[in-house]
């Protein structure tokens, strides 16, 4: 069996071993690959792995060797299902490998804008505390989160995760999802409806896969239905959020801020509209890339390439088997 990986730099920089994978075929692998080439180094491969490379239709009928693609993601949107499923080829994802990374992400952004450790590191640096007259030199406000009221657009893994810690820290849960699992629910965790979550939430925070039903999904009109200072995570996938009028809202103060470890074009465009609106903390699509979080991820798309050897493929998308 010869297997690709088309984009392994993201998932494996140096520090974790392509041998787990090797051990099943003969492997190639690709820091990157431009579009141009992604047939061309498809070639004869059985299995293709990819972490944000697209395989389109014409990828795929360009390359009838390709038997299984697997990815370095949960996410699979940058691959055309369809196509795949008409050629009888599984598409199998990894799903659950990052889930308490993102949180841990999603959380990190939340306390920089309430603590803002950053910015007093920053003023600390520059002398703020060296001239202060007082013990304390406050630079920025501070928000206590205990009692306050988070939405969860997306309960799944991730935003169950995410709540647990919020749950924890004595914050109240309003929550959202397509598919409801009541028995979720507890004395701070509630399912409500979109336009409850928005109105009441102190806190939006945002777990939803990127399909058509979702992208944009936080637009002016969303925005506009939350409460005055809200502020709004966003660690799943740039294009849920309508980037222009997030940018808009922080610069009239609807909203308080934003924290976002994802943006629509990646890597960030200098003409993203969220690069000169006040209160942005951004982080370049890091949530997920913990050293052991990527080496757990290598361990399932290893076992998705040998269930799948075996005839027993795992984590599939599309429905082929």
């Amino acid at each position: 069996m010869k297997i690709v990986i088309l984009d392994g730099e993201r998932a494996n920089p140096g520090d974790l071993s392509w041998d787990g994978i090797a051990s099943l075929g003969e492997l190639t692998v690709y820091g990157h690959t431009p579009p141009e080439l992604t047939a061309e180094r498809i070639a004869d491969n059985d299995v293709v792995i990819v972490d944000h490379t697209e395989i389109t239709r014409a990828v795929i009928e360009a390359c009838p060797s390709i038997r299984l693609i697997t990815l370095f993601a949960t996410g699979y949107n940058v691959i055309d299902i369809q196509a795949a499923r008409e050629h009888g080829i599984p598409v199998c994802n990894s799903p659950a490998y990052s889930t308490n990374a993102v949180a841990q992400m999603a959380l990190a952004h939340l306390l920089e804008i309430t603590s803002q450790v950053g910015r007093h590191n920053r003023a600390i640096h520059d002398g703020a505390w060296l001239n202060s007259e007082d013990f304390g030199s406050t630079v920025a406000g501070l928000t206590e989160l205990t009692g306050k009221t988070a939405g969860i657009v997306g309960y799944g893994a991730i935003g169950q995760a995410f709540g647990r810690i919020l749950k924890a820290m004595g914050l109240k849960l309003l929550v959202w999802s397509r598919h409801p699992r009541h028995e979720l629910e507890d004395e701070n965790t509630h399912y409500v409806n979109l336009d409850e979550l928005f109105a009441q939430s102190d806190i939006v925070s945002l777990h939803v896969p990127l399909n058509d039903e979702t992208r944009g999904m936080i637009d002016r009109n969303a925005i506009a239905k939350m409460k005055d200072g809200a502020i709004l995570i966003n660690t799943a996938r740039g294009a849920l959020l309508n980037e222009a009028d997030a940018a808009e809202a922080l610069r009239s103060g609807k909203l308080r801020a934003l924290g976002a470890d994802v943006v629509s074009e990646e890597p960030i465009l200098p003409t993203n509209p969220l690069l000169s609106a006040p209160n942005v903390n951004l982080t370049p699509h890091v949530g997920w890339a913990p050293k052991e979080t990527r080496e757990r991820l290598l361990g399932i798309v290893a076992e998705n390439i040998r269930r799948f050897r075996d005839g027993h493929p795992q984590n599939v998308v599309n429905g082929v088997r």
